[in-house]
């Protein structure tokens, strides 16, 4: 730490590596804080979790009761041991409320009054987080699995959304109207994702094993689908052509920069992808036991070096280096299958929902003073003594 101020302070080194490195440290530090609760609402199992980026203070929930909560993270009685409140509940007894289980939740990406739901009563509701109801009602034909808003949008305010239908719908905020279907899948859309990078790439991922990369400007197919095999027709059967895992992919993540595309099937196998060329890159995460019938909630985290990925897996949180696919560490806590974990990136903190109707805050270990300020500390001590 020290060497990388001195570093920083005579302009030998970026002041981003010292960044980086110290959130790295917090990251490889993580574990469950006995010192924080999350306000325990839902009865039912947690599905979604989402932390808005305006502030990063409040965090969104949505869970198989069709409940949705609204907490406060942050600590205002400035105690070591708090609890994140519940702040506002859309509840069995409110008349908006979902009839079924809350897939995806999403805060609206460039202002918090706005937060978007989607759930097995074949709904979408965009919400106003003043008055907690609805603003705009979508309606389906099946099970929504999950929607998302691009995160970097500024010329369009679209909604991807995966049903029961293999069409992939777009959703217009503005209209409040359905604009545009994605043809290309043959089953169950489980994942959508914008680009971090481009506001027009869009990620889709179906119980079909099949991974399509859209360019949502363009009036024909998908740009490309994603091929486990780099099209090598020697390693797979005839019918395995252009598939990206050997189940049904139910998890889609980009890395924050938007370069690398994660993916994650039912055969047990996460996947790392080029996302401009679709390039399977090989990494090697070993088997991450994966049994979700519905989409999979996972994240990656931002400002490392290198990056890391969270992966729910059983009732633990596995932790991968995202490009060694080293296994760095198990987040043990939950008493259930964890469905869902969102990552803080400005604390470098993790949230984690699961099956047990907890949610669990994974805390850095406070950095212990190094030996150098302990000596320079006394050094101090006894000058001023002898002073004196």
């Amino acid at each position: 730490m020290l060497s990388f101020l001195y570093a920083r302070q005579s302009g030998l080194d970026d002041p981003v590596r010292l960044r980086r490195a110290e959130s790295t440290r917090r990251v490889l530090s993580l574990e469950l804080n006995h010192n924080r609760d999350v306000d325990r609402i839902h009865g039912n199992g947690i599905n979604t979790l989402d932390i808005e980026v305006i502030d990063g203070r409040y965090m969104l929930s949505g869970g198989s009761d069709g409940v949705i909560v609204i907490y406060d993270l942050e600590n205002n009685s400035k105690k070591p041991q708090y609890t994140c409140k519940a702040i506002c509940t859309v509840g069995r007894s409110s008349r908006h409320v979902h009839k079924f289980s809350v897939e995806t939740v999403q805060w609206y990406p460039h202002d918090t009054g706005m937060f978007v739901s989607s759930s097995f009563d074949k709904t979408m509701k965009v919400w106003d987080t003043e008055t907690l109801k609805p603003a705009e009602e979508f309606q389906f034909d099946g099970n929504v699995y999950c929607h998302h808003m691009s995160p970097v949008a500024r010329k369009h305010s679209l909604v991807a959304v995966g049903t029961k239908d293999p069409k992939v719908q777009l959703c217009d905020l503005k209209s409040g109207s359905r604009i545009h279907i994605l043809q290309g899948h043959r089953g169950e859309i489980l994942s959508v994702r914008w680009s971090p990078r481009y506001d027009h790439i869009l990620a889709t991922a179906s119980t079909d094993s099949r991974v399509h990369i859209w360019d949502v400007r363009r009036a024909s197919g998908s740009l490309f689908t994603l091929d486990q095999h780099n099209g090598d027709k020697s390693k797979t059967s005839s019918e395995a052509v252009n598939t990206a895992h050997n189940g049904r992919v139910n998890g889609l993540c980009f890395t924050a920069d938007g370069l690398h595309l994660l993916t994650t099937g039912t055969d047990d196998r996460m996947r790392l992808w080029n996302s401009a060329t679709g390039e399977n890159t090989l990494v090697n995460y070993g088997k991450v036991v994966n049994e979700s019938r519905k989409g999979l909630k996972f994240t990656v985290s931002r400002g490392c070096s290198p990056e890391f990925v969270f992966v729910p897996c059983g009732s633990s949180v596995a932790v991968y280096g995202l490009h060694s696919g080293e296994l760095i560490t198990m987040l043990r806590g939950h008493y259930n299958n964890v469905d869902c974990c969102e990552f803080h990136p400005d604390y470098q903190e993790l949230y984690s929902g699961g099956k047990d109707c907890n949610i669990l805050a994974w805390v850095p270990v406070l950095r212990q003073p190094d030996i150098e300020d302990e000596e320079t500390n006394s050094k101090r001590v006894k000058q001023s003594e002898t002073f004196f």
